[in-house]
């Protein structure tokens, strides 16, 4: 899911720091202390005696407190029982079809409705969950807390329930005997501002996805529970998902009855305004590009554009040499209201871009990867995982310490792909992987993390930002991933002259078993494998030295045998002022170390640069340099600039809350700013990369 990882890098705008969407957060595993009482304790130590005595006090009163008898023979506190376990998951078939019916038709209040009919087998305790664990997101993302006015009945009567005291994502349910099923009335308050989280819903269009929409038996595998789907939506909208429609009017629409897994799985959007456009027209496999806007003039597209979206499935087709759906819909939000995304399913995409998407394209470059990367996990991720990733039901915990191929490769075919299929240029691309290269170079916590690690994150940080990233790093399987990768590919392309490639890695490993949508999981041992399939190496070796190493230096090695070097110099690539102006920042990273958001204020520092020795913080904010107030005529470029002239630090009056300081930054270096730069006489092995296959 690469738009978190960008998202969290980049401010958006001045509110960033105060208006990130919170409702991620999770309080599992967290330890409560409670030290009211040792805060009074000392507090009466210090009013009575010196330091040094109450210090003294205190252990003398601890050895004493331990060593007597008359205390050591009292009862000591003793941990509580846990209620009785939920009932694990077993692979069988829940008898009956849920019924599940989402009105989404209150949208002032971002608030939908949901009605579930749920058979049940027996009466007494039956326990019900609410998904804890979302695909793609690779953690404990289930917004548990925007499920209220939960109701069950059976036969019309109120049914009494109870949270479970250690998992609270489970509901015991009283059910009287002889009740066939129960009804479950819920309203999902989804966000109606970026304060509380990503905004679902507006006026025109929603985006939801049927997690947090629906509670599920628990004992069975979700992959065996039927669920018959049913949405209504405002009169005179469409909608998208990859649910076949069993029936629809105006305003309401039923879909074929699927496993819980695939219902999950398959998102949908729908609004006032919107386009479906075929993507491989007279295809034996469809694929649509399904997009809603806030306003019609924003789903125009030219032919040339079209051309380019239409050449993705043909490329991605030829990379693979298989494909794993039925059907295929890129569900497609061009909106400044609705919160951006980039998610992958197996049979569509829930994709977000700014609503000049198709209008304002030569600004748009930087985001045009989007589409390729969400598009190739329906192969990488989706139909074929990791296993440590795969789960029997959204409430077992997943483990995701193959993420540098799951996201990592993705991210590395997805940027191909937008270069094949003409989505970026050739130089384009070659600037983006400059950048990727930089931020690399600059993640200076490769001194004490090594990457596997990082594959931990969303479950560790849950992709909330982080104050210094370069340092505690984040989610870097994506980015140094890519890197990996790209160094694989021209080792394979130079040892076999041009032969082989991970191109034929990508059509062994995940174009397998053409046309079927059955999951198949895989092991550090089958990549490797498939990897001496395609040229006979220590892949093992490889892999592990990357994965494991602490300290060292950034993976360049595929950017320098694809022929190519790493430079700087004083002038932005056009990549690079889209990926700002879409951002609303300018980025400073690698001459004095600052990403800098609108308004002056302070997105990121990197460790060790300059900015972050003369004692600059994220989010604080810029009110002048070298004696005039910061504003887009007067920016840090101009102040770089100046201190690479008359070698006079850069003075920065800065404000940080409610403290306002004098920084100096003593930095002389000039602006720095990071291109590939082709080495004559080599090999253009990365230019062979990023050429179209025919």
């Amino acid at each position: 899911m690469r738009w978190w990882t960008e998202f969290c890098s980049w401010p958006h705008s001045g509110q960033f720091f105060d208006e990130l969407p919170q409702q991620r957060v999770s309080s599992r595993h967290r330890a409560r202390v409670d030290t009211a009482g040792k805060q009074k304790f000392f507090a009466f130590q210090k009013r009575s005696f010196p330091l040094e005595f109450t210090r003294l006090k205190r252990t003398v009163l601890l050895t004493t407190l331990l060593a007597t008898p008359a205390f050591a023979d009292q009862p000591q506190p003793q941990p509580l029982p846990y209620p009785p376990a939920i009932p694990a998951p077993q692979d069988v078939a829940y008898p009956g079809t849920i019924q599940l019916s989402v009105d989404v038709t209150d949208l002032a209040r971002h608030v939908v409705s949901v009605h579930e009919v749920i058979p049940v087998q027996h009466g007494g305790d039956v326990v019900l969950l609410y998904p804890e664990w979302v695909p793609g997101d690779h953690g404990p993302t289930g917004p548990l807390a925007a499920l209220a006015g939960l109701d069950f009945k059976a036969g019309g009567q109120s049914l009494t329930w109870a949270r479970d005291t250690v998992n609270v994502h489970a509901f015991h349910v009283q059910v009287p005997q002889g009740a066939g099923s129960i009804d479950v009335h819920f309203q999902y308050l989804s966000p109606p501002t970026q304060k509380e989280g990503r905004v679902e819903m507006t006026p025109d269009m929603v985006d939801l996805a049927w997690n947090e929409l629906a509670l599920y038996p628990a004992g069975v595998f979700t992959r065996g529970v039927a669920v018959s789907p049913t949405i209504i939506l405002p009169k005179g909208w469409h909608y998208a998902t990859a649910l076949d429609t069993r029936a629809a009017g105006d305003g309401n629409a039923q879909f074929e009855t699927v496993g819980f897994n695939t219902l999950v799985d398959s998102p949908f959007f729908a609004g006032r305004y919107s386009a479906r456009i075929d993507l491989a027209p007279g295809a034996a496999v469809p694929v649509h590009l399904n997009v809603f806007a806030d306003k019609p003039q924003d789903l125009v597209m030219t032919p040339d554009q079209l051309a380019k979206h239409r050449a993705l499935v043909t490329q991605a087709k030829l990379l693979y040499g298989a494909q794993h759906y039925g059907h295929y819909d890129f569900l497609f939000a061009l909106s400044g209201q609705l919160g951006g995304i980039g998610l992958e399913h197996h049979q569509s995409s829930e994709d977000g871009e700014d609503r000049d998407y198709f209008s304002d394209w030569d600004k748009t470059v930087a985001d045009r990867d989007l589409l390729p990367h969400e598009y190739t996990h329906s192969w990488n991720g989706k139909f074929r995982r990791p296993a440590d990733l795969w789960a029997p039901n959204f409430n077992v915990p997943e483990r995701d310490s193959l993420l540098w191929v799951y996201e990592g490769q993705t991210q590395f075919w997805g940027q191909v792909l937008a270069a094949r299929s003409g989505l970026w240029s050739r130089q384009e691309a070659l600037d983006a992987i400059a950048l990727d290269a930089d931020e690399m170079v600059r993640e200076v916590g490769r001194a004490w993390r090594p990457l596997e690690d990082t594959t931990n994150d969303p479950i560790i940080n849950e992709r909330r930002p982080q104050s210094w990233h370069s340092w505690e790093r984040q989610e870097d399987y994506y980015t140094e991933g890519l890197l990996i990768w790209l160094d694989a590919d021209t080792l394979i392309r130079q040892t076999t002259h041009g032969q082989k490639s991970l191109g034929d890695f990508a059509h062994a490993f995940f174009g397998i078993e053409d046309g079927s949508f059955v999951t198949h999981t895989y092991k550090f041992e089958d990549v490797v494998a498939a990897l001496n399939g395609v040229m006979p190496y220590d892949w093992a070796g490889f892999l592990r030295s990357r994965l494991d190493g602490r300290g060292g230096t950034a993976p360049l090695d595929g950017i320098a045998r694809g022929g190519y070097r790493l430079v700087y110099d004083d002038r932005e690539s056009d990549f690079l002022k889209s990926a700002e102006g879409r951002r609303e920042a300018h980025d400073f990273s690698a001459s004095v170390g600052l990403v800098i958001g609108k308004g002056g204020t302070i997105g990121s520092v990197v460790w060790n640069s300059p900015a972050y020795k003369a004692g600059l913080v994220k989010g604080g904010k810029i009110l002048a340099l070298d004696g005039l107030a910061y504003d887009e005529g007067n920016d840090l470029s101009d102040a770089i600039k100046l201190a690479h002239t008359d070698h006079k630090p850069i003075e920065m009056l800065v404000q940080d809350d409610s403290h306002f300081r004098m920084v100096q930054v003593p930095y002389f270096d000039g602006l720095r700013y990071p291109h590939l730069e082709r080495v004559a006489g080599t090999p253009a092995l990365l230019d062979d990369l990023l050429t179209p296959l025919k």
